[in-house]
């Protein structure tokens, strides 16, 4: 007989069928007498060794699922340091009878569900709406899912794709689990904060009980530390990470929520190096308001959900929750960082501390850093830090001279979340945002000027800009003795690109040639451009790298134009650009942009102008309302499918402004008429620009195009 492990190896070695092989992991789970723990912990080893194609690893989990169902008592065995990560749920409570006698699943509310409703995975399709894309992750209470709503893809909305948690059948075994999962969305709601994941609803379908929540573009910090590479960071790059937790448990505390499972898995790094914690499903109300009456009907802890590894001594005693309890997690996970190790081998903090067990100080950590997570780490409630606040503030003691303060001593909130930069994990792959340097030297590949006027990709480096302005002087002086008695100069340009109506154009000058940027009118064109510029003295050559922009877009570039010409006569310190290969993009692709900011403390916001005839904010907006960045920052936008392209399709404008103070005093409407934005832009950049000089106000254009998918 085919034992679990062979069965997972045969998929490789010998490639059979997808249907042959999960016959063949069906067998082998019959007849084995492995844990649930152990049969997951074997599933992951063998998939991160060597991956599952996801639909296949979803398959798989799904039915060690309902085979440890088929015989609850696998669930029983005890937490060992191997599979200290796996959160622990009771899944088998007083009276629940998991079978009936038909062979079919038997709810404790006497509900009786057919089998093959029971399991949704990859490519089913819940209540008709959401289509399950990709198995994301597995927890103790059930597996995410990436999904698409139907309805929103039916309506062109430009965010259609949402996280679903699937209830895992042990966990929905539970009766109590639809009250577990409505209560996870009641307090996820309540906590609405930049580092907690968004919770939209809880809903059914048959018997399958699901959530939906935003959708989430990254990795796990679990997957980060269980790389094999991952030895530890340094201090300043793990304190963007440990502030992004922080933050989110201080807030949840203030609310009087305790996480009480908080762990390396639930915490999510996005792409756009945001820290997002998740899963506050078994949090309990440790400070429960008189009108709070549900908590007397249900109490999530008596689910008996937590993680060995991250759980406090109290909670593994089953002491009432504490915010200190998720300091303790907190202490666990900041340690790991440093060090790519637990610190206490991942044992049990019940049996740390009967083994006597300390953590040792991490290299090149300061004293009173030291003393602050030593601090954390207590296995003694009471002499433990008391609050998330007071230990990022012991934390920070050392940090807060660096150039994380703005102007005026105050924190700086970062554009993005966090200012993460660099930190490579050497061979592991994994890297939280900044990627400038690279894409920096792929975009000077892509900057070649074309005659005819075909896109040009623009530069994101002020270090290596894309227009190297000539001073206002005669070029002749490093000319050959044969230079023209007409020397060409940028003076004798300038005024003659700002006469083209209908335009954004920025030119430099060598000996006799003249190369051009930007965009100008399809009514005035470019071969008129290139015959005005030929004409004029001195000129010999023209190489242009200009967009012809289609009328409706003049309005917007009469606003914009004289401060993108600035931007770029300075070297571009502003840059925008967009990820699509030539800027192209086809129905149901996502938008995707990358910013950098200048050399100044500035505020980014990003609009995309539409061809019918409004605007949309995508930084600031209700769902990202900071927007204020450090200098010289990187980032990407709309890596979560947060706009994806629909109706109508041609030729589209994003603008990117960077301004010293605030665009606007509040939130604008996600969208809104452009005449209306248009005119209150104009009025505002013209203050900021008297205020605090034109060279702090910039911006940055790029125009898209956009077709139907062809089926």
């Amino acid at each position: 007989m085919t034992s679990f492990p062979e069965a997972i190896r045969t998929f490789h070695s010998d490639g059979p069928s997808r249907d042959a092989f999960l016959a063949e992991i069906d067998s082998a789970l019959a007849d084995t007498r492995e844990p649930h723990s152990r049969l997951i912990a074997i599933l992951d080893e063998a998939h991160a060794a060597r991956p599952l194609p996801p639909d296949v690893y979803a398959a798989v989990k799904r039915r060690i699922d309902e085979a440890s169902l088929a015989a609850p008592q696998r669930n029983l065995h005890p937490a060992s340091p191997d599979n200290a990560d796996e959160t622990r749920v009771q899944t088998t409570p007083a009276g629940f009878t998991p079978r009936d006698s038909s062979g079919q699943t038997s709810f404790g509310n006497g509900q009786v569900v057919a089998e093959l409703d029971q399991v949704k995975g990859v490519g089913d399709t819940l209540n008709g709406r959401f289509v399950l894309e990709e198995c994301l992750g597995i927890g103790g209470m059930g597996t995410v899912y990436k999904a698409l709503d139907l309805r929103k893809l039916e309506a062109s909305d430009r965010r259609p794709y949402v996280a679903i948690k699937v209830l895992n059948l042990q966990f929905r075994g539970n009766p109590k689990s639809l009250i577990a999962l409505q209560r996870e969305a009641r307090k996820a709601q309540t906590l609405a904060h930049r580092n907690i994941v968004t919770v939209y609803d809880f809903d059914r379908d048959g018997s399958v009980v699901y959530l939906t929540m935003e959708y989430l573009s990254g990795q796990p910090l679990s997957r980060l530390l269980r790389n094999p590479n991952f030895k530890g960071m340094p201090f300043a790059e793990v304190f963007p990470i440990f502030k992004g937790m922080a933050n989110a448990l201080a807030y949840a505390h203030e609310r009087g929520f305790v996480h009480c499972d908080f762990k390396p898995a639930n915490v999510f790094l996005t792409d756009t190096a945001e820290v997002k914690v998740i899963d506050f499903g078994i949090a309990r109300v440790f400070q429960r308001p008189e009108e709070e009456t549900e908590a007397t009907i249900f109490d999530p802890g008596s689910l008996g959900a937590l993680t060995p590894a991250y759980a406090s001594p109290e909670m593994l005693e089953h002491r009432e929750p504490d915010p200190r309890d998720d300091v303790y997690a907190l202490g666990c996970i900041t340690y790991e960082l440093l060090t790519g190790k637990h610190p206490f081998d991942r044992v049990p903090a019940t049996q740390a501390r009967s083994a006597g067990m300390k953590p040792a100080r991490p290299d090149d950590l300061g004293y009173k850093q030291w003393k602050a997570i030593r601090a954390a780490l207590s296995f003694d409630r009471e002499a433990r830090t008391p609050t998330v606040a007071q230990f990022s503030d012991e934390l920070a003691e050392e940090q807060r001279p660096a150039a994380a303060t703005g102007s005026k001593g105050k924190p700086k909130l970062m554009f993005g979340a966090a200012a993460l930069v660099a930190a490579v994990v050497a061979g592991g792959g994994y890297y939280f945002y900044d990627q400038s340097r690279s894409e920096q030297e792929g975009a000077k590949g892509a900057q070649e000027t074309d005659v005819a006027g075909s896109v040009v990709a623009p530069a994101a480096a002020p270090s290596a800009p894309a227009v190297a302005v000539m001073p206002s002087a005669p070029a002749a002086a490093s000319a050959p003795a044969t230079a023209p008695a007409t020397a060409l100069t940028l003076d004798a340009i300038t005024p003659a690109l700002a006469a083209v109506p209908c335009s954004a154009l920025v030119a430099t000058v060598h000996d006799q040639t003249v190369d051009v940027q930007g965009y100008v009118s399809e009514r005035y064109g470019i071969g008129r451009l290139r015959q005005g510029l030929s004409t004029l003295p001195g000129v010999k050559t023209v190489n242009l790298g200009v967009q012809p922009v289609a009328e409706d877009k003049c309005d917007v570039l009469k606003v914009v134009g004289p401060y993108w010409t600035a931007n770029h006569q300075t070297g571009r310190p502003a840059s925008l650009r967009s990820r699509a290969p030539g800027a192209r993009l086809t129905e149901g692709q996502p938008l995707i942009v990358d910013v950098m900011t200048p050399g100044f403390d500035s505020y980014v916001n990003v609009d995309y102008f539409q061809l019918d005839g409004t605007v949309v904010h995508l930084v600031p907006n209700e769902r990202a309302k900071d927007n204020q960045a450090p200098p010289h920052y990187t980032a990407t936008i709309g890596t979560m499918g947060d706009w994806v392209v629909g109706k109508p399709f041609g030729s589209e404008l994003i603008v990117l402004f960077i301004t010293p103070a605030p665009l606007f005093d509040s939130l604008r409407p996600d969208s809104e008429p452009k005449a209306d934005y248009l005119r209150a832009v104009d009025a505002r950049l013209a203050q900021l620009a008297g205020k605090y000089g034109r060279d702090h106000v910039a911006v940055d254009i790029v125009q898209i195009s956009t077709q139907a998918r062809k089926h």
